[in-house]
């Protein structure tokens, strides 16, 4: 039976998550809000209504929320043409693909913030399927986004893993049934990462490239 890889892309496979910080820090600034920014960065990774209320809190004026979402999206696509893969991102999933691995993307982007992306990891050849926020109605926590990457895959939850660099990440995955593998280059510390259910934690692509044979990828 197929064996398949599923892959969040935003701080685990291009260096996304500080341009996102930056983008959201200035849209609730444009919006009248001073929040630190390291509030905002435990929220990336979470679909945009989830982490304006997270950083803002219940008692916000829901009002505001798709004005500071749309502010974020056009202050952040100006990074579209600029975005770079992480080190050993385009190799790993190159690498997977050969070994007979279905690799699957799993992200809250879509549209042209989604074409960024693969542009930036340059590996189309060894994207089995994408799984994107129009494919589902609840993103991250929920584990909506890694089943459905799975339903693309073809493969069952046993014969899958998912790689991430969240909590939100990691909590998906445990919840759809997947082994969680963590990266550490999306800025979050090891034992976050682990207390939500990654079951092995490397520093980015590249490491776990290296020590693909000894991972639970292999």
């Amino acid at each position: 039976m197929e064996r398949a890889v599923v892959f969040d892309v935003d701080g685990t496979l291009v260096d996304t998550n500080h341009l996102h910080v930056v983008a959201w820090w200035e849209a609730f600034r444009q919006a009248g809000h001073r929040v630190p920014m390291h509030s905002v960065h435990r929220a990336v990774g979470l679909p945009g209504a989830d982490l304006v209320a997270r950083v803002l809190g219940e008692d916000r004026d829901e009002e505001q929320d798709e004005a500071v979402s749309s502010a974020h999206k056009t202050l952040y696509g100006q990074y579209f043409d600029r975005l770079a893969p992480l080190p050993g991102a385009g190799d790993l999933l190159k690498r997977l693909h050969a070994a007979g691995r279905r690799v699957v993307l799993a992200t809250s982007a879509g549209g042209a913030e989604l074409t960024a992306l693969r542009r930036a990891l340059d590996a189309d050849e060894a994207i089995t399927a994408t799984a994107s926020a129009d494919d589902v109605d609840r993103g991250k926590p929920a584990p909506e986004p890694v089943e459905r990457a799975l339903e693309l895959a073809g493969v069952p939850a046993e014969r899958a893993v998912f790689v991430g660099d969240t909590v939100w990440d990691m909590k998906a995955a445990t919840r759809a049934g997947v082994t969680a593998v963590a990266v550490l280059c999306g800025g979050i510390p090891r034992a976050d990462l682990e207390e939500a259910g990654a079951s092995a934690v490397y520093a980015d692509p590249a490491h776990l490239l290296q020590a693909l044979e000894e991972s639970p990828l292999a």
